[in-house]
């Protein structure tokens, strides 16, 4: 894409920058996938198998928890199995209904891929804020340092080429891992209230939630503390609910950070640092999310299943308001698109293999200056 700029020349506040106009590749990989749903007669969004797979994904966290306030006193090491299955199910809502239903995937209905959204804030975080952050910032700029808030954890971790290289990151590939579990616990409680007092997310301003919204987000919080917390409380009267709580919030976070973490920071994504007084990004937006984009693991369906397709990032960056369940059908018409206009389509063969790329960049990062950091991989040539 482009050589990632040095600290000093980025700019502080940055400006809303533009792509450059699709040179045909984003049209040409639209027509292609509304052929494949024409020819096959399906809706791009979610139908009865996504309704299925809804059901099993809740009927597990129900399940789990229920089995949890029932046995859960028996010993500590059931209580603790039983809860970290109850974080499981968590990240397989977050991961598959929430995520699409945010998107507006899950359904033709607005309105139903709008409700089934808000599982989110059911199950601790705000979907209003998340929406600003994930579908506009992340989905928009990917990997652009300064707009994507995805890519800023400063100080504790350095995830672009383009930010300041400090002592302790040499370690981050050793610390970054258990630091991902902190991630449920900061943005329950740290990051939705930072967020709406500051008006801001990262550093671009998103418009603050009034009435029904803001009343959704605030009952939202109120459930998720009371089956969470409130209710454990009151079955087991015991501080050792605290701990169980910790243990699956720190789980929980880990699942999410680290599943996220393998499409995007890894040494094969394209990074771009926008400067001051730059008004135009190198390339048109489709490209741009391939190059800063990797699939990984995309013959196993059993994470694939899991993660709701998230395994298939490339597809899910092009086409956000596709439901997850298309995307491996779609990765091959993809896939020939970008080899036919020379755009890089880059994928781990491996959950192992996208694990260990993670672990590389992560390294690398920590170790090298801006320039020397991901030697020209992290720059599209």
């Amino acid at each position: 894409m482009t050589h990632p700029a040095h600290p000093s020349t980025v700019s502080p506040t940055p400006p809303r920058v533009r792509f450059q106009p699709d040179p045909g590749f984003h049209a040409d990989l639209k027509r292609r996938v509304e052929a494949h749903f024409a020819a096959c007669g399906r809706a791009p969004t979610g139908g009865p198998a996504m309704v299925f797979k809804t059901a099993v994904i809740l009927a597990w966290f129900g399940g789990s928890y229920a089995a949890l306030l029932a046995w859960g006193g028996a010993s500590p090491g059931l209580a603790a199995a039983l809860t970290l299955s109850v974080a499981l199910a968590t990240a397989g809502i977050g991961f598959s209904v929430m995520h699409d239903g945010n998107h507006g995937a899950y359904a033709r209905s607005s309105r139903v891929s709008r409700a089934f959204g808000f599982a989110l804030d059911l199950v601790g975080a705000s979907s209003y804020l998340w929406r600003f952050k994930h579908n506009v910032q992340h989905h928009t700029y990917a990997n652009v340092d300064g707009m994507d808030a995805d890519v800023d954890a400063s100080p504790f971790l350095r995830l672009a080429p383009s930010q300041p290289l400090r002592r302790h990151h040499r370690a981050q590939h050793l610390y970054a891992w258990p630091m991902y579990g902190v991630l449920a616990v900061k943005w329950w409680f740290v990051d939705d209230l930072a967020d709406l007092l500051r008006g801001r997310i990262g550093r671009l301003p998103f418009p603050r939630p009034r009435g029904g919204e803001l009343l959704a987000l605030v009952a939202g919080k109120a459930v998720f503390l009371g089956w969470a917390v409130v209710v454990p409380a009151l079955v087991f009267r015991s501080a050792w609910v605290a701990a169980f709580f910790l243990l699956g919030a720190s789980a929980l976070g880990a699942v999410l950070a680290t599943v996220f973490q393998l499409a995007h920071a890894v040494p094969e994504a394209a990074f771009h640092a926008v400067t001051a007084g730059e008004r135009r990004l190198p390339t048109g937006w489709a490209e741009h999310q391939v190059r800063a984009t990797v699939d990984f693991a995309r013959g196993n369906r059993v994470l694939g299943w899991y993660v709701g397709g998230l395994n298939f990032q490339v597809e899910h960056h092009l086409f956000p308001q596709v439901c997850h369940l298309h995307y491996p059908a779609l990765a091959p018409i993809v896939e020939a698109a970008c080899a036919d206009h020379g755009v890089p389509y880059r994928a781990h063969a491996t959950l192992r293999a996208a694990l260990a790329a993670h672990h590389r960049f992560l390294r690398a990062l920590g170790r090298a200056a801006p320039a020397a950091a991901m030697k020209g991989v992290c720059a599209a040539g």
